[in-house]
């Protein structure tokens, strides 16, 4: 299976879009501060995935699956930030959570899966 096909890592490119739309309306003072937070922190979900997937040994790609998950909860934090701070309206906040709750979900499935799969080696 190649990356791309992978679903947890098509959910992290589309949070990464969304999030570039919102970060790109931000004025500049915004996007340098808060902006560039919750950027790096959407965007590094989907790059820990991927270097998680490009790994040989699976205890190895499990460790860059955790710090995917880490990220995903600090993204839920700017997010939150964001919508309190009133930069996006509660529309956008509850579809950037919905989709951030299915993605943690999902990954903690994967990581299971892939825990129970080498187990039984």
């Amino acid at each position: 299976m190649e990356l791309g096909r992978l679903e947890i890592y098509k959910i992290s490119l589309t949070l990464s879009d969304t999030i570039w739309i919102i970060y790109s309306t931000l004025d500049n003072d915004l996007k340098y501060n808060i902006g560039s937070q919750v950027m790096r922190s959407i965007d590094s979900i989907g790059a820990n995935i991927a270097e998680g997937y490009g790994r040989f040994h699976y205890k190895d790609s499990i460790k860059f699956y955790y710090n995917a998950r880490g990220s995903l909860w600090e993204s839920k934090h700017w997010i939150y930030l964001m919508y309190k701070r009133e930069l996006i309206n509660k529309k956008q906040y509850n579809q950037m959570i919905k989709n951030l709750e299915i993605l943690g979900k999902k990954l903690n499935s994967f990581i299971k899966n892939i825990k129970e799969k080498n187990e039984k080696r």
